[in-house]
């Protein structure tokens, strides 16, 4: 049997919050990085269809910030992969702040998907409420405020200074961008079918989708049950699995018991997860920061960072940063360039990640979405079976390393977890292993 929903996230965070609310309402869940070739992570081919024991394949990218060429280009091979893996619909995942430039890659991505599948009509909406991102009248918030108003108008690569997210898709788009609002959401399937059925007759492609409560993506999700291609952000995942039937199950987050030692590889700049450093400095416990500008001296900063590390591995978990205030962020950009910083760092983290596992990490959290990328390919990871949920949005799971040893990890967006995420996050893996009854299991 083939998949039931066919995934393209398009970067390594947003993929895994995507299949924690897919795992959370009763699907199980395989993560690939990239387009994977035969026997990557659970999948395997025969003939030519790809087989997946899962009922959704979520396939990671690292198309979010490339050229827009080049992000059609890795979501068409996404796609056909997906389709000869019987996937019956698709969903295209972007981030919950809806992330892009006046060119892309939303929209162009969108529009290639369509033409690939010769769908007519799609959907668009980046709600998350369980992470406090909202549409109202076309408009995103994130919190109480409007996206324009948020730190995502500093962002370094996608600032995001336009809230009307029918503006913002249809610069990027050919297609007509409409509006389905609240009043049609709230009054049911129904209601939300009829005004996508107008929106059609009147030249409209896209429709931005309002929604400010997960009892609103339940209806949407009812509601598109029959479109070849959505897509959102994490959020719709809720309301898709009922399509097929599916309910909520534990059995469905199961993961191989954890051990090994503990770590942290922090390679975000975003405001939550300054406060999760912040947060974990105080506690006391050993961290280890890492200058880009000493790693662009030609410092060994990898071989300092682990030798720091592998002295406190076993007191508890251990967190290696790049994690700066805004001010001082843009101090290195200025001096380094925006690009040049960034791939330093998420190369020296990627380097530190890998001779942590050497050392016996077998529980690794990664907080970034570029920094998570670079860690996972750095791992030679290619697939992932995903877990139970720690915060909305990140679940932890589990990865077959290249010499077959099992390495629980969690990939977490910059924006997403509480202060205490850092450390919550090793005890919630640890009370999950002894929480789900073998009959359970077994179900």
């Amino acid at each position: 049997m083939g998949i039931r929903l066919g995934c393209i996230a398009d970067d390594f965070t947003g993929a895994t919050d995507l299949a924690n609310n897919l795992v959370r309402a009763g699907m199980r869940v395989v993560q690939l990085i990239d387009v994977p070739p035969a026997g990557a992570g659970d999948a395997h081919v025969v003939g030519a269809a790809p087989v997946v024991d899962a009922d959704a394949v979520v396939i990671a990218l690292k198309s979010r910030t490339v050229p827009a060429a080049d992000a059609v280009e890795a979501s068409l091979r996404a796609l056909a992969w997906l389709r000869a893996a019987g996937a019956e619909q698709v969903y295209f995942k972007y981030c919950s702040t809806f992330d892009s430039t006046q060119a892309g890659n939303i929209g162009p991505v969108t529009e290639a998907l369509m033409d690939a599948l010769g769908a007519g009509f799609t959907i668009a909406t980046p709600a998350f409420p369980d992470n406090g991102r909202t549409v109202f009248k076309g408009h995103l918030f994130v919190g109480d405020v409007l996206l324009s108003e948020s730190g995502m108008r500093h962002h370094p690569l996608t600032p995001m200074t336009d809230s009307n997210l029918v503006a913002v898709l249809g610069a990027q788009t050919e297609r007509a961008v409409g509006l389905v609002d609240h009043t049609a959401v709230t009054a049911g399937a129904e209601a939300i079918r009829a005004r996508i059925d107008a929106l059609r007759e009147d030249g409209f492609g896209i429709a931005v989708v309002d929604a400010v409560s997960n009892d609103d993506l339940v209806r949407l999700g009812s509601a598109v049950r029959d479109l070849a291609l959505v897509t959102a952000g994490s959020g719709l995942a809720i309301g898709l699995p009922a399509n097929w039937g599916f309910e909520p199950s534990r059995a469905a987050a199961q993961l191989p018991p954890p051990g090994g030692h503990a770590a942290v590889v922090s390679g975000s700049v975003s405001a939550a997860t300054n406060g999760q450093v912040r947060e974990f400095l105080r506690t006391g416990r050993p961290a280890f920061g890492v200058d880009p500008l000493r790693i662009a001296a030609g410092e060994d900063v990898v071989g300092r960072a682990l030798a720091f590390a592998e002295s406190h591995l076993a007191q508890g978990p251990v967190l290696v940063h790049s994690t700066e205030a805004p001010d001082a962020v843009r101090a290195v950009q200025d001096r380094l360039g925006a690009a040049e910083a960034g791939e330093l760092v998420e190369r020296t983290l990627a380097r530190v990640a890998r001779g942590l596992v050497e050392r016996g990490v077998r529980r690794l959290v990664v907080a970034g979405g570029e920094t998570s990328g670079a860690v996972v390919r750095e791992l030679g990871v290619s697939g992932l079976r995903i877990g139970p949920q720690i915060d909305p949005g990140v679940p932890w799971c589990a990865a077959v390393l290249p010499g077959g040893d099992t390495l629980h990890i969690a990939l977490k967006s910059g924006n997403f977890g509480g202060p205490g995420f850092f450390t919550d996050a090793f005890a919630r893996l640890d009370a999950n292993a002894t929480a789900l009854p073998d009959e359970e299991a077994r179900s």
